[in-house]
């Protein structure tokens, strides 16, 4: 089996227009998704290596600067599967598309050795 990064992105500025929204409406459709969400990692438990976590501010450190920076990635997972092909389809009905614009990048995970 080979080993992919699942990444979830969404846009900020969708995330900072949702954070806009009407409390009591937002906790609902939030609830829905975390529902959902429990429901489908349950459904394809068998495919994680590493079940991932949210991720926080981002710093971007070039050979310039090192700096805050933005980007559109909320959370990351290890998933295993038969080819590239078979892992990104195991995400095509995932809870998180139903965020405006959101996407899953699936990357297969290459050993280097020495590393």
């Amino acid at each position: 089996m080979k080993r992919f990064l699942v990444t979830y992105l969404a846009p900020g500025s969708v995330i900072d227009e949702w954070k806009k929204t009407a409390p009591e409406k937002r906790k609902a459709a939030e609830e829905k998704m975390q529902s959902d969400w429990k429901k489908w990692m349950s459904d394809h438990a068998h495919i994680f290596v590493d079940k991932g976590a949210g991720v926080g501010k981002t710093r971007r450190v070039t050979a310039q600067a090192n700096a805050g920076a933005r980007n559109d990635i909320m959370l990351y997972a290890v998933v295993q599967a038969e080819s590239h092909e078979a892992a990104a389809k195991m995400f095509e009905d995932h809870p998180h598309l139903g965020i405006p614009s959101a996407s899953i990048e699936i990357m297969e995970i290459h050993a280097l050795p020495g590393m």
